[in-house]
C-alpha cells in the first residue's frame, strides 16, 4: 500500500469519526438523577434537566455541584465511547492516549 492510499484512508477515518460524533448524544445524572445533562460528541451541552424538588436558594452549592458532576461524567461517557470507535475504526490496534 502506497502512502497516498494511507493518507486517504486516514482522511476518511477521521470524516466517518467526525460525523459519528456529531450525531453522539450522550445523557448522564447526577445525585440519583436529580440532574440529567445531555452532551454532544463534540461536547457540546445540548440540555439540562433539574428535578424541581431539589431546587432550593437555601442549597444552591449542592445544585450546582451535581450540575458540574453530571456534564462531567457526560464527558468522560464522550471520551469512553470515542475510544471504543476509534479502536474499531483502527482494527483493534492500540494507539498510546485513545
Amino acid at each position: 500500500m502506497d502512502i497516498q492510499a494511507m493518507m486517504k484512508q486516514a482522511q476518511q477515518m477521521q470524516e466517518r469519526l467526525k460525523k459519528q460524533m456529531a450525531d453522539m448524544r450522550v445523557e448522564a445524572t447526577a445525585g440519583g438523577g436529580m440532574v440529567t445533562v445531555v452532551v454532544t460528541g463534540d461536547k457540546l451541552l445540548q440540555s439540562i434537566t433539574i428535578d424541581p424538588e431539589i431546587v432550593s436558594s437555601d442549597d444552591v452549592e449542592m445544585l450546582q455541584d451535581l450540575i458540574l458532576a453530571a456534564i462531567n461524567d457526560a464527558h468522560r461517557k464522550v471520551d469512553d465511547q470515542l475510544g471504543q470507535q476509534m479502536q474499531g475504526l483502527m482494527g483493534g490496534l492500540k494507539i498510546p492516549g485513545f
